[in-house]
Parts: C-alpha cells; sequence; structure tokens
C-alpha cells in the first residue's frame, strides 16, 4: 500500500520514514506540485493535521499521513506552538525562527531554570476524505542559551530533551529519532498500522 506523508517537506518525510521500519512504501508531495500546501488555519495541532490529511487523500490514493508539529516554550506562554513555522514570517530560515525565539526569550528575562519547553506532534491519518486515525506525541525538554550542532531542522539546535546536555541538533540522527516527540507519535501509529493496511 501506498503511503503518503501531506508535505513538501524532504527532512520530515526522512525522519518519518526512518523511525517507521515498516517496509511500506513512502512518498510526499515532492512528485505532485500541483497540490500545494494546505493553509494551517487550525487553532490546534491536531485540527492542522487533520486539515492537511483530509485535503491530501482526497487528491491521491492510499493512506495520507498528516503531520502538525511544534516547539512550546513556558516562559513564552506556550509560543510559538502551532505558529513554529511561520515564528519569524512566512518565509523565514530556520536560523531566523531560532533567532526570534532567544529574543523573546532575553526580552522576559527568561533564566538558564525558565526555559521549559516541550515539542508537540500530531498525526492524522486520513483516506478518501476520511480520517482514520490520530495519534499525538511529546518530548519534555528546555531552550539553549544559544544554536548548537548541525544536524536535524527547525529549532532541534536550541532545543536540550530531557536526560540530555546536548541539543537535538548535536544527538546521532538515529538517537533523535528514538526519543524525540514525532518518534512517540509514530510509535502510537506503528500500532495502529495492521488495522489501517487491512481495512478496504
Amino acid at each position: 500500500m501506498q503511503f503518503i506523508v501531506a508535505t513538501h517537506n524532504t527532512h520530515k518525510t526522512r525522519e518519518i520514514e526512518q523511525i517507521l521500519e515498516s517496509g511500506l512504501a513512502v512518498r510526499d508531495l515532492t512528485a505532485h506540485p500541483e497540490i500545494s500546501e494546505v493553509a494551517e488555519s487550525g487553532r490546534s495541532f491536531e485540527e492542522n493535521a487533520k486539515l492537511k490529511a483530509l485535503a491530501v487523500s482526497k487528491r491521491l490514493p492510499g493512506l495520507v499521513i498528516a503531520d502538525d508539529s511544534g516547539l512550546e516554550v513556558e516562559a513564552l506562554g506556550g509560543a510559538p506552538g502551532i505558529h513554529s513555522a511561520r515564528y519569524a514570517g512566512t518565509n523565514a530560515s530556520d536560523k531566523e525562527k531560532i533567532a526570534k525565539l532567544l529574543r523573546q526569550l532575553a526580552k522576559v528575562d527568561a533564566k538558564s531554570d525558565q526555559r521549559r519547553a516541550r515539542f508537540r506532534c500530531v498525526l492524522a491519518v486520513a483516506r478518501d476524505g476520511q480520517i482514520v486515525a490520530t495519534v499525538e506525541g511529546a518530548v519534555e525538554g528546555k531552550i539553549a542559551e544559544r544554536p548548537r550542532g548541525s544536524h536535524g531542522f527547525g529549532y532541534d539546535p536550541v532545543f536540550i530533551p530531557d536526560g540530555f546536555e546536548e541539543t537535538f541538533a548535536e544527538l546521532p540522527e538515529q538517537l533523535k529519532n528514538k526519543i524525540s516527540h514525532r518518534a512517540n507519535a509514530i510509535r502510537k501509529l506503528q500500532a495502529k498500522l495492521p488495522t489501517l493496511c487491512g481495512e478496504v
């Protein structure tokens, strides 16, 4: 069965494929330029994930998985949250988003013990315009004083997961893919895959 990730972000697709290890053929939207990114107009990660999964599943056959994830920083009242991807503007680079995050933390004078944060991920799975499953995963941690590391993407260079001194961007990819918010969500999804793949 074809398994489509509703994104043009090849980093995200690769990460999902590596974590899944399911033997399923995983594809994304890079081969479908006619399908544009779905506007994330929902008020929660779950709403946004469902919007994306539904939109793509109406255009392409097979199981469609959509991911909406983001960083929630306690000292910033949960920001950037669902706006993580657009935190510094629609076309901002990862470096620009990180720079804004660190500026905002400096504005509120967040000390080292006030930089608690979590990554959250919601996966929605759809087929033929119907949602068939949703799962959620999270990982707790804190925000580093400055970016560190060259792996990963997004806010990985400033997120230090609990139990580690390294940021996600400093950890080996294989290790990050065992402990991340996306990994936690995908493990829950894996438990549902035999049923989902068996449905006609």
